[in-house]
C-alpha cells in the first residue's frame, strides 16, 4: 500500500492548505482551483488532504455510497432500506486529463438494454466520488465535453447516462479539487465559477525554507513508512479539528453586519452573478468553526473574500486574478460596524491560520506576483515610420472588438473544439459504421436495420429483437475542433505609426480573445529588421500570446519573406508533435517587403510554400491612407488565402457574420 506525504509536512503553502481544510470543514464551500508554476506541492498537498478526512457511512454493497441514513431513492443499486451502514475512508477520485467520457459517468450496456431490457451499468468516476474528493491534475487542459459533464453533475449532484432513449441517473456530489499551470492555458469561465475558492501558489524565495521542503522530501523518500509514523501525532490533531469544527458549523452565527459586508464587497469588485456572495458566507462561516469560534468576524470576511473572489472578478480572459487589499480593506472598514477589528495580520490572521507545520513553522508568505512581461526598456530613436532601422517602443493595443469567424475549409479530426468542421464524438449524427472498438454512440436505426433481416434465422419468438455484436453501429458525428492559429504579425517600420499600430494589436488581440473561446492553440510569429523571431511557440496559453503582443516593439526593415520561413518551420515542427490539429495562419502585414536582394520575389516563394501543402491562411490587410497598393491582396494571392481588411474583420461589418478561409486544406473532405 503506498503511503502519501502527510497534509501536516508540506512547508509552507498557508492559503493553498488552508482553503483545502476550509472544504474539509464544510464540503459546501465548493472546492478548491489552485494555480501555480511546477513543483509547488499541489499535487502533493491534495492527495494528502483525503486521509485527513472523517469516514463515510455507506450501504454495504452499494456501488454509489449511499448514506444509510438517506439512501437515494433512486440509486441505480436500490432501493435500500435505512438502518446502520459500515463506515469506509473517504475517497479521492483523479480524473485524468485524457479520460474517456464512458469512464467519466460510465457506460450502459447497450446490447443488454435492446436484447433483455436490462439496465446493465458499469459505474464511472463521478460514482466513485460521491461523497468524496474528485481530483483534476492540469484541469485547464481537460477536454471541453468532460468540463461539460462536470458542469452538469456540479450544478445537479447527479449524474446522468442516457444512450438512445435508455437512461440512469444516479448521485454525484463530490468536493471538486482542480490544479493547473497558468501558462498552458485558461479555464472556461462557467467551470472557474464552479470552483468555490483558488488560491495562487509560488515556490518560497527564502533559502532556509527550501531547505526544509527538500530535508522532508528526502527523508520521505528514503523511508516513507518511519516518516509518515512521525507526523502521525500532528495528523491525528487535525483530523480531529476537522471532526470538532464540522460539529460546530450548524450553531456559528452569520450575522447581519458580516453579511453586509460580503455584500458590499462582491458589488465592490463588480463580480457576475451571486454564487461568489453564497460562497463567501459559507467560507466565512467555516473559518470561524474552523478557528473554534460560533461567530463570524470582519476578519473572516476578509479571508474569505481574498479565497472566494480573484477569479471572478477577471473580466476578460487576460486579466490577471487577483484582489485589491486596499480596496478591500476600505470595504470592510466602510460597511463594518463599530467593532473597529477589521484589519488582521494579513491573509493569514485569525481563524485563517492552517495547521502548525512543525520545525519548520515558516510563513510562505505572499506569493510574488508574475509580472507581465515587461515593455521595451529603452525606447529606440524616434524616427519617422519606415525610416530605416530606428525602434519605437511598445504602444498598446485598441479596444478589442468581436471578430469574424476565420475557419479552415472541409473536415478535420483534431481536438475538439469550436472552430472549424470536423469529425467528433459530439455533434451531430451524420452517418453510420462499425464501431472499431468499444461502442460509445449507438445509431440505433442503422443497428436495427442491421438486426433485422436476420431474425428468423436467429429463432426470434418473442417481442424482443435479436441482436448480436455485428449488428451494432456506431455514429458517426460531426462537430467543431480546434486548430493551431499561428499570427504572423509586420513589426517593421512600415507599420511602427503609433496610430496605427494600435489599431493593428486591437485586431490581433480581438482574434486573440475568439482563440481563447474556440479553444485553439496559438502561436506568434513577428518580423522587423533583418530576421524573424518565434515570439511564442504554439501553446495553449493566450494569455502569454497577448502578454507578448503588449511588449512588441516596432521599427526597422521589412523582412516578410523571413517571417513567411519562420512560419513555416513551425507548423513544419507542430505537425510532428500534433499531426491531427489544423493549422490557420494569419498573416498581420501591410504587404510590403524591403531589405535583401529581391525581397518582393522573395516573400513570393516563401507564400507559396504554404499554398502547395494546402495550408488555409488569411492576410489581415493594415495598409491605410487615400492611396493603397495592394500588396496584401497579392500576398493572399500566392498565399492561396483571402485577405480581409481591419475594417473587414469585424463581425458586424457588413461583409458578413462568417468568412471562411480560402485554398485548399490538406484534410479536406
Amino acid at each position: 500500500m503506498t503511503t502519501s506525504f502527510p497534509f501536516t509536512a508540506v512547508v509552507g503553502q498557508d492559503d493553498l492548505r488552508l482553503a483545502l481544510l476550509l472544504n474539509a470543514v464544510s464540503p459546501a464551500v465548493g472546492g478548491v482551483l489552485v494555480r501555480g508554476e511546477k513543483g509547488t506541492a499541489k499535487s502533493t498537498a491534495v492527495r494528502a488532504l483525503s486521509a485527513l478526512l472523517p469516514d463515510v457511512p455507506v450501504v454495504p454493497g452499494c456501488r454509489f455510497s449511499c448514506d444509510p441514513s438517506a439512501p437515494d431513492p433512486g440509486c441505480p443499486d436500490g432501493p435500500h432500506e435505512s438502518g446502520d451502514g459500515t463506515a469506509r475512508p473517504a475517497r479521492m477520485v483523479e480524473l485524468p486529463v485524457g479520460a474517456s467520457e464512458d469512464r467519466l459517468v460510465g457506460a450502459l450496456d447497450i446490447e443488454r438494454a435492446l436484447a433483455e431490457g436490462v439496465k446493465a451499468f458499469e459505474p464511472g468516476l463521478l460514482a466513485d466520488a460521491h461523497r468524496g474528493i474528485l481530483y483534476v491534475d492540469e484541469v485547464n487542459l481537460l477536454h471541453d465535453h468532460l468540463v461539460d459533464l462536470l458542469l452538469d453533475a456540479a450544478a445537479m449532484g447527479a449524474s446522468y447516462v442516457e444512450r438512445e432513449g435508455v437512461s440512469v441517473r444516479h448521485a454525484a456530489r463530490f468536493l471538486l479539487v482542480g490544479t493547473m499551470n497558468p501558462e498552458e492555458g485558461e479555464l472556461r469561465p462557467q467551470l472557474l465559477d464552479r470552483f468555490g475558492l483558488t488560491v495562487e501558489v509560488a515556490a518560497s524565495r527564502e533559502p532556509d525554507q527550501r531547505v526544509e521542503v527538500v530535508r522532508r522530501r528526502l527523508a520521505y523518500d528514503d523511508d516513507p513508512s518511519g516518516f509518515t509514523a512521525r507526523w502521525a501525532e500532528e495528523e491525528a490533531s487535525v483530523r480531529a479539528r476537522i471532526v470538532a469544527a464540522r460539529e460546530l458549523l450548524p450553531s456559528v452565527r452569520l450575522g447581519d453586519g458580516a453579511l453586509r459586508q460580503i455584500a458590499a464587497t462582491c458589488a465592490a469588485f463588480e463580480v457576475d452573478g451571486m454564487r461568489a456572495d453564497i460562497v463567501m458566507a459559507r467560507t466565512a462561516t467555516a473559518l470561524a468553526a474552523w478557528a473554534g469560534r460560533t461567530e463570524v468576524l470582519a476578519e473572516d470576511v476578509r479571508q474569505a473574500a481574498l479565497l472566494a473572489l480573484p477569479h471572478r472578478r477577471r473580466r476578460n480572459p487576460f486579466d490577471a486574478p487577483g484582489l485589491d487589499e486596499d480596496k478591500l480593506d476600505e470595504t470592510l472598514e466602510q460597511f463594518g460596524d463599530d467593532d473597529p477589528d477589521t484589519d488582521p495580520d494579513g491573509p493569514g490572521g485569525g481563524g485563517g491560520q492552517p495547521p502548525s507545520e512543525g520545525p519548520e513553522g515558516g510563513d510562505a508568505g505572499t506569493p510574488p506576483e508574475d509580472g507581465a512581461a515587461g515593455t521595451a526598456e529603452e525606447p529606440g530613436e524616434s524616427q519617422p515610420a519606415g525610416a530605416g532601422s530606428g525602434e519605437r517602443s511598445p504602444v498598446g493595443a485598441a479596444e478589442p472588438f468581436r471578430t469574424k469567424v476565420l475557419s479552415v475549409p472541409g473536415i478535420g479530426e483534431g481536438a475538439a473544439g469550436r472552430r472549424s468542421r470536423a469529425r467528433t464524438e459530439h455533434g451531430r449524427t451524420t452517418g453510420a459504421r462499425r464501431p472499431d472498438g468499444a461502442l460509445t454512440k449507438l445509431h440505433l436505426a442503422a443497428t436495427v436495420r442491421a438486426a433485422a433481416p436476420h431474425q428468423r434465422a436467429r429463432g426470434r419468438s418473442g417481442p424482443g429483437l435479436v441482436v448480436r455484436r455485428d449488428d451494432l453501429r456506431q455514429a458517426t458525428r460531426e462537430g467543431r475542433e480546434a486548430n493551431l492559429v499561428l499570427f504572423v504579425v509586420d513589426a517593421s517600420g512600415s507599420m511602427a505609426a503609433r496610430q496605427r499600430m494600435s489599431a493593428v494589436k486591437g485586431a490581433v488581440l480581438s482574434l486573440l480573445l475568439d482563440a481563447y473561446q474556440r479553444r485553439d492553440k496559438v502561436g506568434l510569429v513577428t518580423f522587423r529588421g533583418s530576421a524573424a523571431d518565434v515570439a511564442l511557440p504554439p501553446t495553449s496559453s493566450v494569455d502569454a500570446a497577448a502578454v507578448r503582443l503588449e511588449s512588441l516593439p516596432t521599427g526597422g526593415r521589412t523582412p516578410l519573406a523571413a517571417g513567411l520561413l519562420k512560419a513555416h518551420d513551425v507548423l513544419r515542427v507542430e505537425r510532428l508533435r500534433d499531426p491531427a490539429r489544423r493549422p490557420l495562419v494569419v498573416v498581420v502585414t501591410d504587404g510590403r517587403a524591403t531589405g535583401g536582394p529581391e525581397p518582393v520575389a522573395l516573400a513570393g516563394r516563401a507564400a507559396r510554400l504554404f499554398a502547395a501543402e494546402g495550408v488555409a491562411s488569411v492576410v489581415v490587410d493594415c495598409e491605410s491612407g487615400p492611396v493603397r497598393l495592394g500588396l496584401a491582396g497579392q500576398l493572399a494571392g500566392d498565399l492561396g488565402g483571402t485577405a480581409v481588411t481591419l475594417d473587414e474583420l469585424r463581425a458586424d461589418s457588413i461583409a458578413g457574420l462568417v468568412r471562411d478561409v480560402q485554398g485548399t486544406s490538406r484534410r479536406a473532405a
